[in-house]
């Protein structure tokens, strides 16, 4: 079985190209990204390996993909038809590889059941076109009656094919929720989205606490205070206020805000861990700031060399993206992905920083390999 973990959307906010090179090392298929914009710029960052964009691609785009050896999609309609009109054209022998999409009942894209035998003719016939694949996506992996009617026309898609005596090519279903249920069909490719950054998704029900423990976040955001100091009681807090001292407190200011992707949403409703200290974070967050009450940290006063960590783990407690999400009336994958890329990446294997991105020209870079890797997103106070 073939394993092509997804990288799309920044490898989910982890840093594509940084990613996309572990796991390469790690043995990875082939990988799967949203955008042809996105695969080109893997291919930039030196990666070799198969890449399937699972939207498609505009047809005009198509001759580019074929040349970087980046796969598409296609499902039914004027798209399609513009696909097939578009590699007519091509009098060198350029092939794109082209997965078909059946619509089995996420309502998102795709061939319907009943079309796909023609579609595949259709693409099979096509000049420049190789049917590389057939691939759906399921809706509700924690439900199995619903999950069980997609895969069962899954399969009914797939024996139309043969019916007609087209090659039946690999096909891929399972994602992370299958995945992390067992319930993922012997498929040829299975491709890993949340689970490659060692997050349980949130929204598939209970899942083996076992394998839960098994999986380690990859993700954490860290700073470092550019301010601490004691306020008056009856001081109000950032913009509006939404907040309002009513002791003399300690209040620390760290440069994170929604503009590295902290969301406004999160205003009076999160908190950070500080010497192993959970401690709330007061009003409303600004683009690029947020505070921290840090009163009743005992010790001595909290200043600008205390680290923060407002994702991740500190002195046994943690703060995972799952309770992020639940504070916000989301889910984990918009935590991980809405981080932003001013926000430096350093990343960690065994033997310590192999790597470090910013959005200083020049500055990223990879210093070293490991088996595995960890992303520290961290907010300084470089930036204004």
């Amino acid at each position: 079985m073939r394993v092509e973990p997804v990288v799309k959307a920044d490898a989910y906010g982890h840093g594509a190209g940084q990613v996309a090179g572990v796991l390469a090392g790690a043995g990875a298929d082939g990988l799967c990204v949203a955008t042809l914009d996105e695969a080109l710029a893997l291919r930039d960052e030196g990666i070799d390996l198969p890449i399937l964009v699972l939207y498609p691609v505009p047809p005009p785009l198509a001759r580019r993909a074929a040349e970087a050896r980046v796969a598409t999609t296609a499902g039914a309609g004027t798209l399609l038809d513009r696909l097939m009109a578009a590699t007519q054209s091509w009098p060198d022998g350029a092939v794109l590889d082209v997965h078909l999409e059946v619509e089995t009942g996420l309502g998102r894209g795709g061939v319907p059941v009943e079309a796909a035998a023609g579609a595949a003719r259709r693409l099979v016939a096509s000049r420049g076109i190789r049917l590389a694949g057939v691939w759906t996506h399921l809706q509700d992996p924690g439900a199995p009656e619903r999950t069980a009617g997609q895969l069962e026309a899954f399969a009914r898609a797939a024996r139309s094919l043969a019916a007609i005596g087209v090659p039946v090519p690999a096909r891929h279903s399972a994602a992370s929720g299958a995945l992390v249920l067992g319930n993922a069909p012997a498929d040829e490719a299975v491709r890993p989205g949340l689970i490659a950054y060692g997050i349980v998704p949130d929204d598939i029900g209970p899942v083996d606490s076992a394998l839960a423990a098994a999986l380690r976040p990859v993700m954490s955001l860290r700073a470092r205070p550019v301010r601490a100091v004691d306020l008056p009681a009856g001081h109000g807090i950032s913009y509006g206020p939404t907040f309002t001292t009513d002791r003399r407190s300690r209040i620390a200011t760290l440069p994170v805000g929604y503009g590295d992707g902290w969301p406004r949403s999160l205003s009076n409703r999160a908190e950070a861990l500080v010497r192993g200290v959970r401690v709330p974070l007061v009003g409303n967050v600004a683009m690029d700031g947020v505070m921290a009450d840090v009163t009743d940290v005992p010790g001595s006063p909290v200043d600008v060399d205390d680290e923060f960590t407002l994702l991740g783990r500190q002195d046994g407690d943690g703060i995972g993206a799952g309770d992020l999400a639940r504070s916000r009336s989301t889910n984990a994958w918009e935590v991980v992905t809405a981080m932003s890329a001013r926000l430096p990446r350093v990343y960690h294997a065994t033997a310590g920083v192999v790597g470090i991105r910013t959005l200083v020209r020049g500055e990223s870079r990879w210093l070293g390999s490991g088996s595995g890797t960890a992303t520290s997103a961290t907010s300084t106070s470089t930036r204004p």
